[in-house]
């Protein structure tokens, strides 16, 4: 067997803070990409790969590595065809934290210890496929399975949310939350698509948008829905933070050329979504919102893709920007303002760890403990390695004793071994300094620390 129940514990000590206190914690996932559509209507899905490889961006890039041909990826092959090439690509993802998923997926969710490869791969297609139509592999019923207590899933301003009133009303005993998710209100830069957002919000709201203060009066009518229906929680996806200077006037001209499809400047653009940034993190203050910023990525880098296939396809990547200047900027305005709500910020670029750690730490205060947040280990960093150097600078530049914890970040309703893959992670780390005398060998002491990254902190952290 190669799961055991013993996978990345390689020290007497992390074995037992893993089974004695890790293990037993349920999982607060707080930032994910998982449909309320689905759990509203507790879908059971016909087959493997609809559940499992569908919208899977992390397979798809290993599938064009492995030279498989996009027909069987994102084309138009059967549901069959296109898991027996997930199947022929998994042996290649060796080292790769795929491989790993990959296999603690299937045990977890189906019992399943064999390995994924061409030979095994009809026989777990058939059997995972036979098991997922019965009624306790619905997908509340697999929530439950991984003793899942809150989802955090996320939503677009115009959403109407139908469907997290749908779960409210049917009293699923999991919360799941929205989240308020306003970047396309800041994506000025996208010229038509951006006008045609600007209209769509225009129907939700009831008014017409046509200048930038009618835009933050609009926003604030559906962050105000939001918060009606449970949202305590905003998401912010940007290459870097914005701290340009501007005046109140400066931008509701910006804003409107951006609304006629006029050519707006780099500067200009940088003006705007510094200004929209900053009054939607009013917002959140206001409310006592959480704030996340996932900062770092660089989108849709293979243009005759993305004109092919849109955007979240697997075309993104790390990306390389300054960011020390803008983030002190930002978060020293709002602090000025006392408009600095609790923050998570999860950085994609590694050489930036420690920058954004020690800068996150200049802005805690009184409010509450880990008011700033060094998010955790995020997309391309999501991997044992990328985990470690997480948990060491977090240790380095704050107090891991007041982490949050990890999310799953994921459009997948397997994905929650990803939770268990952090947990043993976190406990081989500390259990080898036990190990190693460089922790106290105290169970009672790092096992409460383990039980508090793993779910307590966050169930502390989000709650107003």
């Amino acid at each position: 067997m190669y799961i055991t129940e013993d996978f990345l514990l390689h020290s007497e000590a992390a074995v037992k803070l893993y089974h004695n206190y890790a293990k037993l914690q349920p999982v607060f996932d707080y930032h994910c990409h998982l449909s309320p559509k689905d759990i509203a209507e507790d879908r059971q899905f016909e087959n493997l790969f609809q559940i499992w490889i569908d919208g899977d961006h992390y397979k798809y890039r290993a599938m064009r590595a492995n030279g498989i041909n996009e027909k069987f990826i994102t084309g138009n092959a059967t549901d069959y065809e296109k898991f027996l090439k997930w199947a022929e690509t998994v042996p290649f993802t060796l080292r790769n934290p795929l491989y790993h998923w990959t296999h603690l997926e299937l045990k977890n969710y189906f019992g399943i210890t064999t390995l994924l490869n061409s030979d095994t791969a009809e026989s777990i297609y058939n059997h995972c496929s036979d098991l997922l139509k019965k009624p306790e592999y619905s997908i509340k019923n697999l929530l439950r399975r991984m003793n899942v207590k809150m989802i955090g899933t996320t939503d677009d301003p115009t959403d109407d949310l139908l469907y997290h009133k749908q779960i409210r009303d049917q009293n699923f005993e999991i919360a799941v939350l929205p989240t308020f998710r306003p970047d396309k209100a800041t994506e000025i830069e996208k010229g038509e698509v951006f006008i045609n957002w600007i209209k769509k919000l225009e129907t939700v709201v009831g008014f017409a948008i046509t200048t930038y203060q009618l835009v933050l009066k609009a926003l604030l009518e559906r962050h105000d829905y939001f918060h009606q229906l449970g949202c305590r929680v905003s998401d912010h996806g940007h290459s870097n933070f914005y701290g340009e200077t501007y005046t109140d006037s400066e931008i509701d001209v910006i804003f409107k050329k951006g609304l006629k499809g006029e050519s707006v400047s780099v500067l200009e653009i940088n003006k705007y979504k510094s200004a929209i940034l900053f009054d939607l993190a009013l917002m959140n203050k206001t409310k006592s919102w959480v704030q996340q910023f996932h900062i770092g990525a660089i989108r849709n880098n293979n243009l005759k893709m993305f004109n092919t296939l849109g955007s979240d396809q697997g075309y993104d990547s790390i990306g390389d920007t300054n960011r020390a200047e803008s983030m002190r900027t930002f978060f020293g305005k709002l602090s000025d303002s006392d408009g600095l709500a609790k923050t998570i910020v999860y950085n994609l670029n590694p050489s930036d760890s420690e920058m954004v750690a020690s800068m996150l730490g200049n802005f805690n205060d009184s409010d509450c403990v880990g008011k700033m947040q060094y998010g955790a280990a995020w997309w391309f960093l999501d991997q044992k390695q990328g985990i470690e150097n997480q948990l060491n600078v977090l240790s380095n530049f704050g107090l891991l004793s007041r982490f949050v914890g990890m999310v799953t970040d994921s459009r997948s309703f397997l994905s929650y071994s990803r939770h268990e893959y952090f947990r043993r992670i976190l406990c081989n780390v500390l259990g080898n300094e036990i190990q190693n005398g460089e922790l106290p060998n105290d169970y009672e002491l790092i096992g409460c620390l383990v039980e508090n990254i793993c779910y307590k902190n966050a169930a502390n952290y989000f709650k107003t």
